[in-house]
């Protein structure tokens, strides 16, 4: 993200508070110029920490419209005694030196489940994180919300529509515990056009489905999912209304880009898997199957051995609890037919173990008949290192 691929009228700090145990900056903060219009998506997680529900909270009070976002690194405030005081307590004081209505100010928090955060760690170092607000830092915000993230992730595009440019800028963090049902991990969208609140929230719910909606990791979904997407109209370009489908795919390219970057970066993760299916009765059948095989250890497992174990994909979509007829699946690994009519075909063992090498994987299911639905789900290889961090996570 160079600083001219960033949206107009943003600014973003980061700082260390001393919540992570290693000093690396864990305090994030971004600000819009004027108060922008908001949409957001949160975890479906029934366990929910207190920075989503205040997130809620205040997305519901302003009506949608945000100046700020403040994140915290390493430690969910979720599930504590003191979560909700902690959140309240410093986007108030966080509302107070940027002159915004509290509700304006919408919090976000990753790691640790079930420790208290001490609130004066943050709210000491507020101060200093507004004096540090820029233009340019949105590469350190990246950096600051990453927990077993091994890379930051960013993303950026930029829109020509009739009436000028448009920027689109976002950044996400995500390894472990994905497994989305709306949004996963924390992301965060900025552009600079003019979009109606309501358009926006649209657009995103849409935008959403087909990216974050579609990753796993460990099947696992976080209590902390928060995804916000903010428009200021800082460009003062407001689409024409056949430009809007233009706009929202670069929004969904955008997501799919940071979604793809979680999945590549899943803990342990050597390999990025894309799973294709067609022929399905519906789009939505077609992304329960995708989403079983996606979700597959045994699946994951073969591939980070690099074994083409096709049994494995078709048992995983019959587990899917969708409709279709095994005997009319085709299954192709790495564009080569490994399956016919639900039977084996032939195939170099060889040849495959080597095109299974590749640090990006293709598996398409085709279901042969009539159906027209189809999907695209993106996971990772499951290997024994995703076992090594999270067994000694908070050690």
């Amino acid at each position: 993200m160079r600083p001219f691929d960033l949206p107009l009228g943003y600014k973003y700090a980061t700082h260390y508070a001393g919540i992570r145990k290693q000093e690396k900056d864990d305090l994030a903060l971004i600000v819009s110029g004027v108060p922008a219009a908001a949409a957001a998506v949160f975890t479906t997680n029934r366990v929910q920490a207190a920075p989503v529900r205040l997130a809620r909270s205040n997305m519901r009070a302003s009506k949608g419209v945000c100046g700020a976002i403040l994140v915290n690194a390493g430690n969910a405030n979720c599930a504590t005694k003191t979560g909700d005081k902690v959140a309240a307590n410093t986007t108030r004081a966080l509302a107070k030196l940027l002159k915004l209505q509290p509700n304006q100010v919408l919090p976000a928090s990753t790691g640790v489940i079930g420790v208290e955060l001490d609130e004066n760690l943050i709210l000491s170092k507020l101060p200093e994180l507004v004096e540090r607000l820029n233009d340019t830092g949105l590469p350190d915000v990246a950096r600051a919300i990453l927990t077993t993230d091994l890379q930051p992730k960013g993303a950026s595009r930029e829109v020509t529509l009739r009436r000028g440019i448009v920027r689109l800028a976002g950044v996400t963090k995500g390894s472990g515990m994905i497994h989305p049902r709306l949004a996963t991990t924390l992301a965060f969208v900025m552009t600079d056009a003019v979009i109606p609140q309501t358009l926006l929230r649209r657009m995103l719910v849409r935008a959403s489905e087909l990216s974050y909606n579609r990753i796993s990791v460990d099947g696992d979904t976080s209590t902390n999912d928060t995804l916000i997407v903010l428009a200021n109209g800082a460009s003062g370009v407001r689409p024409d209304p056949k430009e809007m489908s233009v706009f929202e795919e670069s929004l969904t390219e955008t997501l799919q880009s940071l979604a793809r970057q979680i999945v590549r970066d899943g803990e342990g993760a050597r390999k990025l898997i894309a799973v294709e299916v067609h022929g399905a009765l519906s789009d939505a059948a077609a992304a329960a199957i995708a989403r079983s095989i996606s979700n597959s250890p045994l699946v994951k497992t073969a591939i980070a051995g690099s074994d083409p174990n096709w049994g494995r994909i078709l048992s995983a979509a019959g587990n899917a609890a969708v409709n279709f007829d095994p005997t009319q699946v085709d299954i192709t690994l790495q564009d080569v037919k490994v399956c016919r009519n639900g039977l084996a075909a032939p195939f170099d063992e060889a040849d495959m173990k080597v095109r299974l090498d590749d640090t990006d994987v293709s598996i398409v299911f085709r279901i042969a008949g009539k159906g027209k639905g189809s999907a695209t789900f993106w996971t990772c290889d499951l290997t024994e290192d995703y076992i090594h961090i999270n067994a000694n996570y908070r050690t």
